[in-house]
């Protein structure tokens, strides 16, 4: 006999149903996915497309323009490319991808795995992996045929370069989309992984080594900005010439623009690269860094490559470039300190030398992908060297930010100084743990949250009344005459009391008070209460 749900449907179909549930959201994933890789296809293309009308001297008709469209598509992702129409005959590989255009899939794909990730009132929540899988399939699929359609090209893609780059870009894209639409959770990790890891990466040291090493990387290429904007204010002349010679045409100047600013990006990086020593080459065995530029005159021309430093030794105005990665080393000594008095300094350095090593990491990841031949034999080999980058971060930041943390960090649980003593020469030192500014922030947080309605917020304090004089009591009828004296009412001095409660009650009735709203007054320190005495016998 057939068992059924709840809802009347047999058992055996039931799992059935959830999969016909889920086969339009897995399809409408696939869909977004390649719509993402359409929207890629179609901007480029329309801007290239734009500028093949208005140049004055067009070489191929709308085909050429729409495969050289594939070509940049393909080299957003990182894939290199190969250029067949050389004057030696030899083909060159372009392998530079400029940065900031990596920025049109990496958005695109994120925007389509958090759309994927959502889902309607009446509709079933895919798990993470099937969005990521179908997504990632969707936009496999247009890289493909687009890797196809280029080859026919003027430019096409090297097909080992196309199989791993373009996934590797979707696939961390679509990562980071499903992570956000799930709300950016930390854990809990797979279950595959041994106990202790798991352990060790939920502890708070980790979550702050990398907000470290990200504000270390923020300063270098900060501060690799400030150093190429300056040069090119130095160079100012010759980066004007250089741009006005490459092209008479309003069309091929705003192209040229178009590459310039893309190239921002790369050129940030070959700054920070400068900055910390290694410096980039500029062709085989040509490298400029702040100690000298011997010169490189095999450079095509182009504005960027017009402000690169004056031939010859090192200059102070050069070796100036250094204060870059060791602001970079402070910041990271600083973002590793906690404001909880509980930690050691031994796990404070930790924290700062973990930070380094994310920031070294973050460094060489960006010098090779800001990286890439730009042509045969002297143009094989241009911009950082990717290994050396990240080991100059990682030692700038590690000498600095190590010894920066620990001083932030007992500066910051250093004992309070209390009020001076008139008997002694120094103030009293408070030692007590509670005054430390960080521990005494998160406890009183903490009470405050224990005793709901009963510790008010903080306030400015309310004067306090002129203490009421002492009334003494009226005399008891049969009672001796010296016990009125022995029965007399203590007030406190500095309590906050109605001067109608020592008032003589009257013989109407009171009707009941009112619950008080406001919360209750903190306990009196020093009060003393006195016994009330029996008269004596008659």
């Amino acid at each position: 006999m057939t068992q059924v749900t709840e809802r009347g449907t047999p058992l055996s179909a039931a799992p059935r149903a959830g999969v016909r549930r889920r086969s339009p959201a897995a399809a409408a994933c696939v869909v977004g996915g390649a719509v993402a890789a359409g929207l890629g296809l179609g901007f480029l293309a329309v801007l290239v497309i734009v500028l093949w009308i208005s140049s004055p001297y067009p070489d191929s008709g709308p085909g050429g323009a729409l495969h050289l469209a594939a070509g940049l598509w393909l080299l957003a992702h990182g894939t290199e490319l190969v250029r067949y129409d050389t004057l030696s005959g030899i083909p060159a590989p372009v392998g530079m991808t400029p940065l900031l255009l990596v920025a049109l899939p990496v958005l695109l794909v994120r925007r389509a795995a958090r759309l994927g990730s959502a889902a309607e009132e009446d509709e079933e929540v895919l798990p993470a992996a099937a969005v990521f899988s179908a997504v990632l399939c969707g936009y496999l699929a247009v890289g493909a045929l687009a890797t196809v359609y280029a080859a026919g090209g003027p430019m096409p893609a090297d097909p080992i370069s196309a199989a791993w780059h373009i996934p590797l870009v979707a696939a961390l894209a679509a990562a980071g989309g499903v992570w956000g639409a799930r709300g950016r959770p930390l854990g809990p990790l797979p279950s595959w992984l041994p106990g202790g890891v798991r352990k060790a990466v939920v502890r708070p040291r980790y979550a702050l080594a990398l907000r470290a090493g990200a504000g270390g990387s923020l300063v270098l290429l900060g501060g690799g900005a400030l150093v190429v904007g300056a040069s090119l204010a130095w160079h100012g002349a010759e980066v004007q010439a250089s741009f006005l010679s490459l092209t008479g045409v309003w069309s091929g100047r705003f192209a040229v623009l178009l590459l310039a600013l893309t190239l921002i990006p790369n050129a940030m990086v070959w700054g920070a690269a400068y900055a910390l020593g290694p410096g980039f080459a500029l062709g085989s065995g040509v490298t400029a860094t702040p100690l000298g530029f011997p010169g490189a005159p095999a450079l095509p021309r182009f504005p960027l490559l017009a402000a690169l430093p004056a031939e010859g030794a090192g200059t102070p105005l050069t070796w100036a470039a250094v204060g870059v990665p060791v602001v970079a080393g402070l910041a990271v000594g600083w973002f590793a300190v906690r404001r909880a008095r509980e930690v050691s300094y031994g796990e404070t350095a930790l924290t700062a030398a973990l930070g380094a090593v994310v920031c070294g990491l973050t460094m060489t990841g960006l010098a090779a992908a800001s990286a890439g031949p730009l042509g045969s034999r002297r143009l094989s080999e241009f911009g950082p060297v990717w290994w050396t980058t990240g080991v100059a971060a990682f030692a700038w930041t590690a000498v600095l930010a190590v010894p920066v943390a620990v001083a932030v960090h007992a500066w910051r649980t250093r004992p309070a100084i209390g009020p001076a003593d008139p008997d002694a020469d120094e103030a009293m030192v408070v030692d007590d743990g509670w005054h430390d500014s960080g521990v005494r922030e998160i406890r009183w947080a903490a009470l405050r949250k224990a005793a709901g309605a009963l510790v008010p917020e903080m306030a400015a304090p309310t004067p306090v009344p002129p203490a009421v004089p002492a009334v003494p009591a009226a005399p008891v009828p049969g009672a001796a005459p010296g016990a009125a004296g022995r029965r007399a009412v203590t007030v406190v001095s500095g309590l906050d009391l109605d001067p109608g409660l020592l008032a003589p009650k009257s013989a109407e009735p009171v009707a009941p008070a009112e619950p008080a709203s406001a919360p209750l007054a903190p306990p009196v320190v020093g009060a003393r209460v006195l016994a009330r005495r029996k008269p004596p016998p008659e």
